[in-house]
């Protein structure tokens, strides 16, 4: 690309980004992205307490789609995730240059990689809106089981797993750090206070699990058993096996729900 058309890339993508449309978009999409964890968090929590239930996206929407007017609200969820993905989508074109072009091109494909997260999941939560279902365990394991049936395929699954606890350490770094007060507008007083812990508390379960899951799919790599690779739902209910587990589960379950709160202040005050 040269300097002339990525300039005028550049400034295509601000123009949008600005637009009152995309700006509302992604703030409906962090409140979704707050209302699916708060979800994930409760029935975590439930788990804990000798419950049942499915810990992750997928359990999360379908528990929604069960509620009254459940399904416009998964309708309005799944356009603030599409449109959450689109501003992602439209920051790769607006990211800082770096120091040299590996470190500019790697806040790229940060910004591009949290674009396709938060597009599948609102194509998820579309599935759901229109009477379809899915189940994130079994696609993890069937993903992980066509990877090992790959030529190289252990040493992938291995470097995917590693990427998931590294993704997963970050959040907890963010998380202690209060790195993530650059992405939200915090207001002062006591409400600046409780989003500011909310944040602590929520990334730093997000990277918990995160991590557990990074694991999980390590094993399940080196064991040649892509059912270890079980998701969201397998890293939460591993919790429960450890030593206290009950507590530590109970712990992660209430951070989650933080962590979904968190976003819906980021909805409210969001520095876009």
């Amino acid at each position: 690309m040269n300097t002339q058309s990525g300039t005028q890339a550049k400034r295509t993508a601000n123009e949008a980004q600005d637009s009152t449309a995309v700006r509302t978009l992604a703030r409906f999409g962090f409140a979704a992205n707050g209302l699916v964890h708060l979800l994930i968090g409760g029935i975590a929590l439930g788990i804990a307490g000798g419950g049942g239930g499915e810990a992750d996206q997928t359990g999360a929407l379908a528990a929604l789609a069960a509620q009254p007017g459940g399904v416009f609200v998964l309708w309005v969820c799944a356009v603030g995730l599409l449109g959450l993905a689109l501003w992602g989508a439209l920051e790769v074109f607006l990211v800082s240059p770096g120091e040299s072009t590996a470190e500019t091109w790697g806040k790229r494909a940060k910004e591009a990689a949290k674009a396709i997260v938060y597009a599948a999941l609102g194509v998820t939560t579309l599935r759901f809106a229109l009477g379809g279902s899915s189940s994130s365990s079994q696609s993890s394991e069937s993903a992980s089981a066509q990877v090992l049936q790959a030529p190289g395929g252990v040493v992938l699954l291995v470097i995917a797993g590693l990427a998931v606890l590294v993704v997963g350490g970050v959040f907890v770094y963010r998380g202690v750090s209060k790195k993530f007060q650059k992405n939200i507008a915090t207001p002062a007083g006591t409400a600046g206070t409780v989003v500011t812990w909310l944040g602590i508390v929520g990334y730093a379960a997000k990277g918990v699990v995160l991590a557990v899951l990074g694991v999980l799919i390590i094993i399940a790599a080196v064991t040649h058993d892509p059912s270890q690779a079980g998701g969201l739902d397998e890293a939460l209910k591993t919790l429960v096996e450890l030593p206290f587990g009950v507590a530590l589960l109970s712990g992660v379950a209430v951070g989650l729900i933080a962590y979904g709160a968190f976003c819906f202040a980021r909805a409210r005050w969001p520095r876009l």
